[in-house]
């Protein structure tokens, strides 16, 4: 196992641009052909994961991705700000177009992050999805479209689809 290093996101970003097709392609066959004990292997692999990222390093997931507020978050976020839901959402987010019609953040990267040390500023209250985020403890099956997304924004995720095919390929030797 690998020590935690602190992300290079330059280096991450080439690596993932290189690798996205395979990746994907490999998280495909899954998606279609689960390997039994791959639950297990996903819980396994992912408190390795977790042993090697430095997400504060990195917090690229808050510079380049938005997270989707539900109504949960809207009434914990602006109640702590002194806010009505509405005041809120007119200051910080974004209704989406599409059906769903999801609240997002007007801006990246996200208005709550602290650039100078990649800190959230509601980390305490965050979005749902943000203190989910990489998702990595979700079952594969209903999750594998989620991680063919964040290969390319999560060093996290990039890393456990890497180790899950070294593992992988290794066993079908």
């Amino acid at each position: 196992m690998e020590e935690m290093k602190p992300v290079n996101l330059r280096a991450f970003k080439q690596k993932a641009r290189r690798n996205k097709r395979s990746f994907r392609a490999f998280l495909t066959k899954l998606e279609k052909q689960p390997p039994r004990g791959v639950e297990a292997l996903t819980a396994k692999l992912e408190k390795e994961v977790w042993l090697e990222t430095d997400c504060l390093s990195c917090a690229n997931c808050c510079k380049t991705m938005t997270p989707t507020f539900n109504k949960k978050d809207l009434k914990r976020i602006s109640a702590h700000f002194g806010q009505t839901v509405e005041e809120f959402q007119a200051q910080w987010l974004y209704k989406e177009k599409k059906k769903d019609g999801d609240w997002l953040n007007k801006k990246e990267p996200c208005q709550f992050l602290n650039l100078t040390d990649n800190k959230c500023s509601i980390y305490a209250i965050r979005p749902a999805d943000c203190a989910g985020f990489p998702h990595l403890t979700k079952k594969l099956k209903d999750f594998v479209h989620v991680h063919k997304q964040n290969i390319e924004y999560c060093p996290a995720t990039y890393r456990m689809v890497e180790k899950m095919k070294e593992r992988l390929n290794n066993l079908a030797i």
